[in-house]
């Protein structure tokens, strides 16, 4: 069996989220049938035996869970799987056309651009979807023989392989999602429960992505959680970096909004502000985001003068939220269980 071909990677992704591409798809072109006779000695009349060619090898799109992001696809004009074999004299049939494997984050969503279909969504590792079909190949004249046509003397030949223009879009699947303004602390929460490598700052936007991380809470018991970007007022309408990145909280199980007392508004402003924000991306998309907000945390309690000022703020917030500091730990005890808890009560619900 012939080994398919895979994409080189274009550009290193390691600091670049690519979440939507364009791209053209061509399938390989099947090889031509040939025309041929036997040629041997004292045989003046050999029969055919022009061999088939070979089927053309098509492009197919996998779902890989070692990737996270598009950015390795961006800057090919286009993608073309191998072109078959023509066949050969003695009925040999030529070689197939080398598959193409295009590598893809599972949440992968593939669309055809000109009518705008969604033809798959890649949402397993291993899924697949061959989104341009290698072209058939040609026969060669042997197999035109009959009893009553004993020397055939055509062929035909290989079909062009399909080719077809796709957009993909990346939703990340993640089962919680922690979303809340620049600087709420979401990296260091990430980098606090999980394996995540987010980089973290005290400047706006400094998650330029969305980092996944895997949540360990006890044998055979893990879950995966997003940390998303800040959100800005007038994200769902598209400012600054939000918009983008909404649709990647869609897939979520669990969304948990974090709230911190150190920035320009107050925790209970900031929790209003997100809410409206997930409102707005509802009525405009017709996703619900806020059906899924389970759980607020009040973050960076270490910046809090004293354990009163820190009540107040929880006052002001919904029944049921926490104070927690990632930094210093306080708070954070049994933060992956609660967590995980979320998710058994979405799973009983």
């Amino acid at each position: 069996m012939d080994r398919p071909m895979e994409q080189g990677p274009a550009m290193s992704s390691r600091f670049r989220f690519v979440d939507s591409i364009e791209m053209r798809a061509r399938g390989g072109r099947g090889g031509d049938g040939i025309v041929s006779f036997r040629r041997e000695a004292f045989v003046p009349k050999g029969g055919p035996d022009g061999g088939d060619g070979g089927r053309g090898g098509s492009v197919v799109i996998l779902a890989d869970s070692g990737l996270a992001t598009l950015a390795d696809l961006a800057g090919r004009p286009v993608y073309a799987a191998g072109d078959g074999r023509n066949g050969g004299p003695a009925v040999r049939t030529g070689r197939n056309g080398e598959d193409l494997i295009v590598r893809v984050p599972p949440g992968t969503q593939i669309f055809d651009q000109a009518t705008g279909e969604m033809l798959a969504d890649l949402d397993d590792h291993e899924d697949s979807f061959p989104v341009a079909e290698g072209g058939a190949a040609g026969r060669g004249n042997a197999s035109f023989a009959t009893a009553r046509r004993r020397a055939p003397r055509f062929r035909t030949r290989g079909e062009p392989g399909e080719e077809r223009r796709v957009r993909l879009e990346l939703k990340l699947l993640a089962d919680i999602g922690l979303i809340g303004l620049p600087n709420a602390g979401k990296s260091t929460m990430i980098r606090a429960i999980s394996a995540s490598r987010s980089r973290v700052g005290d400047y706006p936007f400094t998650t330029l992505h969305p980092a996944l991380g895997v949540v360990a809470v006890g044998r055979g018991r893990s879950f995966v959680v997003a940390d998303l970007p800040g959100l800005i007022e007038g994200s769902a309408d598209g400012a600054g970096l939000g918009h983008r990145f909404l649709k990647h909280a869609e897939r979520n199980r669990a969304l948990v909004v974090l709230v911190a007392p150190d920035l320009e508004i107050p925790p209970s402003a900031q929790y209003d502000l997100l809410l409206r924000e997930l409102e707005s991306y509802r009525i405009s998309t017709g996703n619900d985001l806020t059906r899924l907000v389970r759980l607020v945390l009040l973050t960076k309690i270490d910046t809090v003068a004293d354990r009163a000022s820190v009540e107040s703020l929880l006052f002001g917030l919904p029944k049921g939220s926490l104070s927690v500091s990632a930094m210093t730990g306080e708070g954070m005890e049994n933060i992956e269980s609660l967590l995980y808890g979320l998710l058994e009560e979405d799973a009983d619900g």
